[in-house]
């Protein structure tokens, strides 16, 4: 694979929100607004980077038998860095965030590319793969935030916009409206690849280290039996 698609995957073919459904939790729960999407997209992003980095330099030097647990050390030590950062200079991103920041160390992204990339690829082409990841777990926040904030509060990233402001949504901007616009955004992505993007998702789940724990994994059996 050459280093274009490498970069360019986790923005389009395997968007980690769009196409392969990875960490919904943290995306549901700051895409209310513009602005906190766009935090949790930059942080989430720089953690992908460094882990990347990080665990594609030590592939050689930590044993096969525990290598999850070194991942969990280094990417929480990752966030870490990320809130003490925030707290420091952003404190009202900090803030808005909440306790979505540091729960990007278990963020199922991060781990997914630490397992089945970082592990496996030389420095570079890890920190290609984590920026293309993170670019696309950015862009697929954002979109979900600025529908929910344009059509539930009538503003973006806090900005009012008269022409919208009259016509809201105010259950946009709660949590069924969450569930509302990113299940119309998986559907209208499923409509657009003919239904590639849920094989897309299958298949990656298959090739997971963590598919036995996975809710996913139980699903598909379910289907599938």
């Amino acid at each position: 694979m050459n280093r274009i698609s490498i970069f360019s995957r986790g923005i389009i073919r395997e968007n980690p929100v769009l196409v392969l459904i990875l960490g919904i939790c943290p995306v549901l729960a700051v895409s209310a607004q513009a602005s906190s999407a766009a935090g949790m997209g930059i942080a989430t992003t720089f953690v992908l980077v460094c882990s990347n980095i990080a665990i594609s330099l030590l592939k050689n030097i930590i044993p096969n038998r525990v290598r999850i647990p070194c991942y969990i050390v280094l990417i929480a030590g990752f966030v870490a860095l990320v809130q003490m950062l925030l707290e420091a200079y952003a404190f009202e991103m900090h803030q808005a965030l909440g306790i979505f920041l540091p729960l990007i160390a278990v963020n199922c992204v991060i781990f997914a590319r630490a397992e089945m990339f970082a592990n496996k690829n030389k420095v570079f082409d890890s920190i290609l793969d984590a920026l293309g990841m993170g670019i696309g777990f950015t862009i697929a926040v954002l979109l979900l935030a600025v529908i929910r904030e344009v059509l539930g509060s009538g503003s973006i990233f806090g900005i009012m916009l008269p022409a919208v402001s009259h016509f809201n949504l105010p259950i946009l901007t709660m949590a069924p409206g969450g569930f509302i616009v990113f299940g119309c955004l998986i559907a209208l992505i499923n409509k657009i690849s003919k239904g590639q993007a849920i094989k897309k998702q299958a298949g990656l789940c298959a090739k997971c280290p963590a598919n036995v724990s996975c809710g996913k994994a139980n699903t598909e059996e379910v289907q599938t039996s």
